[in-house]
C-alpha cells in the first residue's frame, strides 16, 4: 500500500500537529480576529454617531438604571445634579496620549436621587506616583454633558486602596467604587466632554481606524491553508520515492566522455610513434 508510510510515528505526529494547528486557525484564531474587527467597526460607528446626535437625557438612553452595552456606549447624555466630592476616587496607572496619567472619578447625585460615577478627566502624576494639586468639583447643582462608558473589567478583582492621601482603584468599575465609598452607583460611568463644570484634562476619543484585526484574520486563514498544502506536498514527494541524482548521472556521463577522449588520444599517440619509428628506420 503506497500510503502505508503515513502510519509511521513521525508522520502521525506531524499530521496530528498540522490538524490541531489548522483547526485553531479556522475555528479560534481567525474568528477571534474577525470578531475584534467587527467590534472595532461598531465602536467607530458609535463614536461617529455620537457627534451627529444631540445629547439626550440619561433616562432616555439608559432607562431604569439599565447598564450600558455596545449599543449605548459612547452616546452623549445630559446629567443634572451635584457632585459628591467625599466619594472621589482616582484611577491608578492610566495612559493618556502615550504618557502616564491618573483619572479623577467623582460620584454625581442626579435630581431623581440616583447616583452615577463621573470621570472628570485626567491629571498628570508628579514623581511617578504622587498626585498633583487639582481643582475640586463645583458645589451646588450643575448640568453636565458626558459620554456613556461600560464598566471596565478587572480579571484579578482588586479592591480599592489608599495612597498619597487619596482612594484609588485599578480599573474604572462602578461596583468597585461603590464598595469602597459606600455610595450606591448606577452601572457604568460617564466621561465629561470638553468645557464642563468640574472638568479636568479632557480624555481623547479612540482613533477611528479599523485596526489590523481583519488582516490578521486573513493571515491565520492563509497559515492554515499553507499548512495543509505543505503536508500534501510532502506526502506527494514521499509517494514518488527517491529520484536519481542528476549530479551523479552527469558525472558518469562526463567520465564516459573523458574515457573515449583518452582512448582516441592514446591511439593518436601510438600512430605518431609508429610513424616516427618508420622514418628513423
Amino acid at each position: 500500500m503506497r500510503l502505508k508510510f503515513l502510519l509511521r510515528p513521525g508522520w502521525l505526529a506531524a499530521i496530528a500537529l498540522v490538524v490541531v494547528f489548522v483547526a485553531l486557525c479556522f475555528t479560534v484564531l481567525a474568528p477571534w480576529q474577525f470578531q475584534r474587527s467587527e467590534e472595532r467597526h461598531a465602536r467607530n460607528e458609535a463614536i461617529s454617531a455620537s457627534f451627529r446626535e444631540p445629547p439626550r437625557p440619561l433616562d432616555e438612553v439608559l432607562p431604569q438604571g439599565q447598564a450600558p452595552d455596545q449599543s449605548t456606549e459612547w452616546k452623549r447624555v445630559v446629567l443634572r445634579g451635584q457632585y459628591l466630592p467625599e466619594g472621589e476616587v482616582l484611577a491608578w496607572q492610566r495612559s493618556v496620549l502615550g504618557e502616564p496619567a491618573f483619572e479623577v472619578l467623582t460620584p454625581f447625585r442626579l435630581t431623581d436621587g440616583t447616583t452615577v460615577l463621573v470621570d472628570r478627566g485626567f491629571i498628570r502624576p508628579v514623581e511617578s506616583t504622587r498626585t498633583p494639586d487639582f481643582a475640586a468639583p463645583p458645589s451646588g447643582e450643575v448640568t453636565l454633558t458626558a459620554r456613556v462608558r461600560m464598566d471596565e473589567v478587572d480579571a484579578q478583582q482588586r479592591p480599592a486602596f489608599e495612597h498619597d492621601g487619596h482612594r484609588w482603584v485599578h480599573t474604572i468599575d462602578s461596583r468597585t467604587v461603590a464598595e469602597s465609598t459606600g455610595i450606591q452607583l448606577r452601572p457604568g460611568y460617564f466621561v465629561l466632554v470638553e468645557d464642563q463644570p468640574g472638568g479636568l484634562g479632557v480624555l481623547p476619543l479612540p482613533q477611528l481606524n479599523s485596526g489590523p484585526h481583519f488582516s490578521y484574520a486573513l493571515q491565520w486563514i492563509t497559515f492554515g491553508v499553507l499548512a495543509i498544502a505543505t503536508v500534501g506536498y510532502l506526502i506527494h514527494t514521499e509517494m514518488r520515492g527517491p529520484k536519481p541524482s542528476g549530479e551523479a548521472t552527469g558525472e558518469r556521463a562526463r567520465r564516459r566522455k573523458l574515457s573515449v577522449a583518452e582512448a582516441i588520444a592514446e591511439e593518436e599517440r601510438r600512430e605518431e610513434e609508429e610513424l616516427q619509428n618508420r622514418q628513423r628506420g
